[in-house]
């Protein structure tokens, strides 16, 4: 892996929470010593040369901001192995004809990858485009990241519209869970209270859903009286633009 900032990092911590992975055979670089501690006192390989890195592995993760990819494709081109390794790059709005471009006949199988940070606890929604990939390649890496959270395999023109979906989705639905804590104080209860009874609420929807298979909507109707106070409840947030909101949030971070 080379970068451990905040999706590095939780990469990372989802490996080594899953059992697919042995630390031993995880090597993490980054250029801040204090970023590798908390991976060292693991039992994770550490170093601050990314070729180094690059030159052990049989998987080369690069997680960095996406300004900073072609830098350090660059940077370990000639530490990789088109006949050995695979390539796999975490950074959103990295087109793959570029990285082709930068590391030419040195381009391993190559894989573009959009998780989101509940990878930490082996509950992401992570998207996988397969560039160059073989059956082979493509097994190895479903298993990575089915390891730690649920994986779809996409075209490249789709992947902005994953991005926005569950990447950057986790932080819409955390914005609805701060919402609704505040207005379950207002109602009553204590901020930590509200906080638990919404992301308990949240939990059982989904639960709910997986279990079930039903459309939100027909869910919703299992739920809704006439005249009841849910059916009012819902009709108060669509008339403030609920729904209209989220799709037009959604349009705007695939843009």
């Amino acid at each position: 892996m080379i970068g451990a900032g905040a999706m590095g990092g939780a990469t990372v911590e989802g490996m080594m929470k899953a059992d697919y992975f042995d630390n031993k055979n995880i090597t993490v670089s980054d250029p801040s010593e204090a970023v590798l501690k908390k991976f060292v006192e693991q039992g994770i390989s550490t170093t601050t040369d990314n070729a180094q890195a690059a030159n052990v592995a049989d998987v080369v993760i690069v997680c960095v901001k996406p300004w900073l990819v072609e830098q350090v494709l660059t940077g370990i081109k000639e530490s990789l192995n088109p006949e050995k390794q695979i390539l796999i790059v975490i950074a959103a709005g990295v087109k793959s004809a570029s990285i082709q471009e930068w590391l030419g006949a040195k381009c391993p199988p190559l894989f573009l990858c959009i998780p989101n940070i509940a990878i930490a606890q082996l509950a992401s929604m992570t998207f996988l485009v397969s560039v160059t990939g073989k059956p082979s390649h493509t097994e190895t890496v479903k298993a990575i990241f089915d390891a730690m959270g649920n994986t779809l395999f996409t075209d490249e023109a789709h992947l902005a519209a994953g991005t926005t979906l569950a990447s950057c989705g986790i932080a819409y639905a955390m914005r609805y869970v701060r919402a609704a804590s505040e207005g379950g104080v207002e109602l009553g209860f204590k901020a930590d209270q509200a906080k638990e009874i919404v992301m308990q609420t949240m939990l059982g929807a989904v639960k709910l859903l997986e279990a079930s298979g039903l459309h939100p909507e027909a869910a919703i109707d299992l739920v809704t009286t006439p005249g009841g106070v849910t059916i009012k409840g819902l009709n108060e947030m669509e008339h403030a633009g609920f729904t209209s909101a989220v799709i037009r949030g959604l349009k705007a971070g695939a843009k």
